[in-house]
């Protein structure tokens, strides 16, 4: 007996499903907003030396502010004020015969008195609050790199409490802890105080993801895991077209934290009627509560309720008996040879994907568009390549697509490296073109990696791919950094790990048509697995949603 035979007897996919999807999906939407957030908030407006305060009294008195800037700061080769210098002495020259190129061999000094931003675009950032710019600049990036933390921190400590104390108690912890720091965060004095509640943030949000996604699986019937499959994915581009309209509208970045984490205040007062997990109920003894769930799953898709205890008491014996049964832990991941090869290149595979998406995503200057409208675009192009690489993926199979996106967005990166700056229109069409092609490597992976590992360890596979994407998130902000060493580094870089990941993908085992292995014999000994190729290829979504797939949570 299966616990979907009794879904199917109280109606496994109607209203009562379809409203926890959007009760679900609706703070799953703040995720991709908190994720990508430090694009407008640690942005760095144009910005130079204040020397305002040379005319307190001084030789500058008598001059304008215009005047007081050229005498007062040297000019770069393309006419601006310089960002981080100031003449060590005010040249009147410099006054005489305008020519900013003069200035270029005279003696400067850092600035001395702070700096003034350019408010045109930004109101306020991390940057203008706290002065991160010049030597600070790589703070606003490690902001960054500190809420992934958070996420991966959390991956590990609300997958735990998830099975021990329920998805419903979890998810309210969640929203709990994600609203407090969040708005938090907000009404921080200091970068240090900052950075400390963007990691609790994160740490909060990654129970939403995580908990959400498995309570929706758990409630749906198998013929209707696609559907989830599709919704639960276009939340996040959903969101993350939201981020740009949220940023537009809100130009100071305390604001501009506050409005995203908002949503979550909805989701707290709708919590009262999600609904524990059935499924989980039952794997630990709580059969009358399941019975209840269950009931009231009938009653409202106006299904039948079930007659008899019998079924539940009895698959809530078999569930327990498999759980006790059950001693696969991440060791058993390595301790085989194929099984070690397996995870080598399954965790290159997902580096790869995670850093090489963040990696585009986060940088997105230099292509002749507002900040604002370039996130729009690289959101929205990620809904038709969600549709598409479900379509592809039963046309030529995993392997194919895994590496064939991967390579595809490192030619796009490399053809963006050589082609000139000029050319932005061209290069905006590549780069968006790019950003599409790592979104659909990242769909092609939760699939490909679910029907790789054996069922016994497919839960502990997960779990360690999703820690490796993590750390390529985490990695990505760092990786930008690097464009101070040399402005391409961080392009070349994301270039050479995408086609890299690409080329490993292709050491790994074509999934489609192939029966999933259950074992890890299976996999050590090939010959022990009936691989039977139907006519029919296999739904990708359902393959994959059918192991709970908690890594989609990993954004």
């Amino acid at each position: 007996m299966k616990f979907e035979s009794l879904l199917e007897e109280v109606n496994g996919f109607g209203p009562f499903q379809i409203l926890l999807i959007l009760l679900l999906c609706g703070p799953r939407i703040v995720i991709p907003c908190h994720s990508l957030l430090t694009i407008f908030i640690g942005a760095v407006p144009p910005h130079h030396c204040d020397v305002s305060g040379l005319g307190d009294g001084g030789l500058l008195a008598n001059l304008t502010a215009e005047q007081r800037l050229t005498a007062g700061v040297p000019r770069r080769g393309d006419g601006e004020p310089a960002s981080c210098e100031m003449f060590a002495q005010p040249q009147f020259q410099l006054l005489s015969n305008g020519s900013a190129r003069d200035g270029a061999a005279l003696p400067t000094v850092r600035c001395q008195s702070g700096w003034v931003y350019d408010n045109s675009t930004f109101t306020s950032t991390l940057a203008t609050e706290w002065d991160l710019v010049c030597d600070r600049k790589s703070l606003t990036k490690t902001t960054g790199t500190i809420f992934f933390l958070g996420l991966m921190v959390g991956a590990i400590v609300f997958g735990f409490l998830s099975d021990k104390y329920g998805r419903k108690n979890t998810i309210l912890a969640s929203y709990i802890i994600s609203i407090v720091f969040g708005f938090s965060s907000a009404f921080a004095n200091s970068f240090v105080m900052f950075a400390v509640l963007r990691f609790l943030t994160g740490f909060g949000l990654t129970g939403i993801g995580i908990n959400s996604l498995v309570l929706t699986i758990e409630w749906v019937d198998t013929d209707h895991r696609s559907f989830i499959g599709v919704i639960g994915s276009l939340s996040w581009s959903v969101g993350n077209m939201l981020l740009a309209g949220f940023a537009y509208l809100v130009n100071d970045w305390r604001t501009l934290i506050m409005t995203v984490t908002a949503p979550l205040g909805f989701a707290v007062l709708t919590w009262w009627w999600i609904p524990e997990s059935a499924r989980w109920l039952l794997a630990n003894g709580k059969v009358e509560q399941a019975q209840f769930y269950l009931d009231k799953c009938a009653t409202f898709n106006k299904g039948q309720k079930l007659s008899t205890k019998f079924k539940l008491e009895t698959l809530c014996d078999m569930e327990n008996l498999e759980k006790q049964n059950k001693n696969y832990t991440y060791l058993h991941l390595i301790k085989s040879p194929k099984m070690r090869r397996l995870t080598l290149i399954t965790g290159i595979v997902w580096f790869g994907v995670a850093s090489t998406y963040y990696g585009i995503s986060l940088n997105i200057s230099g292509f002749g568009l507002n900040i604002y409208l370039t996130h729009f675009i690289y959101a929205a192009i990620e809904v038709p390549a969600k549709l598409m690489v479900y379509c592809f993926l039963n046309m030529i199979g995993r392997r194919k697509c895994q590496a064939g996106t991967l390579l595809l967005t490192g030619s796009c990166i490399a053809i963006n490296i050589f082609l000139p700056k000029g050319l932005w229109y061209v290069r905006t069409v590549v780069a968006i073109l790019g950003k599409g092609l790592s979104e659909a490597a990242f769909t092609t992976a939760f699939l490909y990696t679910s029907e790789l590992y054996p069922t016994v360890v497919r839960q502990n596979g997960l779990g360690y791919t999703n820690f490796v994407s993590r750390l390529g998130v985490a990695v990505a902000p760092l990786i930008l950094l690097l464009e101070d060493v040399w402005t391409l580094l961080p392009q070349v870089i994301i270039c050479s790990v995408a086609v890299l990941s690409g080329l490993v993908a292709l050491l790994l085992p074509e999934t489609l048509g192939a029966k999933l292995p259950e074992t890890i014999d299976e996999i050590e000994k090939p010959s022990l697995q009936e691989c039977e190729v139907s006519s029919q290829a296999v739904d990708p979504s359902a393959v994959l949603l059918e192991s709970k797939a908690p890594a989609e949570s990993r954004r």
